[in-house]
């Protein structure tokens, strides 16, 4: 069996105003799908960042993936890490602090790979006749749980203004609950993640004090504001919301760099607060993790098949997680249902990584969704491991083409959150950190 034929689909789906310390979400997301064919007949697919960056490395990787077996992997990425191109300094190294996720040129031959890797997977799935989570070293659950990602946002559900705007204006603490309650009768998620880093800290606190007074302690709360904090602010964060991010929660990058978070952790604790601290932004290559041990800086890291390189690799993290004692949970970025089923299959796959997984999915619409049958679906809030070899999904070609087109149509081929908040909220503005 043989990789017969590499095909490479650019689309754009539809995305609300979205908020963070980066910025403002553009109108439209970029994805590519990228989708494998063996000799034999065999299809297997994924779904990566998109835009012309994305594209064009995995077009630099056709000549290594054309002709090879799908089952030798791990030459594939041996080779295409020689073969990227050389990689130039960028502020912070490795550290998303600066860039978004999928913009760092550092970690590009990971993504490049991870998209092979997890279309090739699929394929194998097919072949054995197994999905992907088994022939990956077998599930340890059934289904995957997954957390309300509440964002603020301004009005509109992006796209071209033929979208439905769900969930309207969010940018207090009382529409942020709204918000919540209706992502958790729609998909019956039981853990609840606030993006912050957007208005001052004292009115976050007080929209995860609402949260709490809300749905109770059953369900536990985070907060992610992206390094918006200076330390200062995430101590007085961290004592103010000792009780509610508490049993389960965390408080994931509240200030740049592994040593002020690990400032911060040291601080609580000399107070007695015991809130752990998460990150996908300080913590993303595997020698960060045995440093943020090191530090007592980081308790849970939230992995990513898409950057982290690849399924295996996150299973990589996993274990060697466990054997330090640290937490794992999963990134997410916004994405249609393959990517949604490759960290699934790989969540399911991880036994170390028991905290809810982030998911955008409720972001996006099923007017754009590609695969067949329409959207994924929750249930109490998590995805089951379907009953069908591979990822368990195929692509809907006439949704594909309705993506194509949109793409065709935009402007832009790079994400850039600041741009979008100087172009729809301010003129003047720039990221700073800390902001507070």
């Amino acid at each position: 069996m043989k990789i017969s034929s590499l095909t490479l689909h650019s689309i754009a789906i539809a995305d609300p105003p979205l908020r963070s310390s980066y910025g403002l979400h553009a109108p439209w997301a970029l994805r590519t799908i990228a989708e494998l064919e063996t000799d034999d007949g065999i299809k297997g697919v994924s779904e990566t960042y998109g835009g012309d960056a994305p594209r064009a490395a995995l077009e630099a990787a056709r000549p290594l993936v054309m002709g090879r077996d799908p089952f030798q992997l791990a030459g594939l990425y041996r080779e295409i890490c020689e073969t990227s191109q050389p990689r130039r300094e960028v502020p912070g190294g490795r550290s998303q602090t600066w860039l978004v996720p999928g913009e760092n040129p550092l970690d590009q031959h990971n993504r490049t790979f991870a998209a092979l890797e997890i279309a090739c997977l699929d394929i194998i799935g097919k072949a054995v006749g197994q999905p992907v989570c088994e022939v990956i070293g077998g599930r340890v659950r059934d289904a995957v749980p997954f957390s309300a990602y509440l964002f603020y946002k301004h009005a509109g559900a992006g796209g071209d203004g033929g979208y439905a705007d769900e969930y309207g204006e969010v940018l207090s603490a009382q529409s942020a609950v709204r918000e919540c309650r209706q992502m958790v009768a729609q998909y019956g998620f039981r853990e609840i993640k606030l993006k912050g880093g957007v208005l001052p800290p004292a009115e976050e606190i007080a929209t995860i004090q609402a949260l709490r007074a809300e749905f109770g302690d059953e369900y536990p709360l985070r907060i992610d504001p992206n390094c918006a904090w200076s330390v200062e602010t995430s101590v007085r964060v961290g004592e103010a919301l000792r009780e509610e991010l508490s049993g389960g929660g965390y408080l994931e990058d509240p200030c740049p760099d592994l040593a002020g978070m690990s400032e911060v952790r040291g601080r609580l604790l000399h107070k007695g607060i015991q809130t752990p601290l998460a990150s996908n932004v300080a913590v993303t290559q595997f020698a960060d993790v045995p440093k943020a041990r090191a530090l007592d800086a980081v308790k849970i890291v939230l992995s990513d098949p898409h950057y982290w390189g690849g399924m295996r690799q996150v299973q990589h993290l996993s274990n060697l997680c466990e054997v330090l004692g640290i937490g794992l949970s999963m990134h997410s970025n916004s994405h249609l249902g393959v990517s949604l089923m490759a960290m699934t299959h790989v969540a399911a796959a991880c036994p170390n990584l028991t905290f809810a997984c982030d998911t955008h999915y409720p972001w996006q619409t099923a007017r754009d969704e590609i695969v067949e049958g329409g959207r994924i679906r929750f249930e109490n809030g998590a995805v089951k491991i379907p009953r069908k070899p591979g990822l368990g999904v195929t692509l809907d070609y006439d949704q594909l083409a309705r993506g194509r087109e949109r793409y065709d149509k935009i402007p832009f081929r790079k994400r850039d959150d600041e741009a979008e908040m100087r172009q729809h909220v301010d003129v003047n503005w720039k990221r700073v950190l800390p902001r507070w």
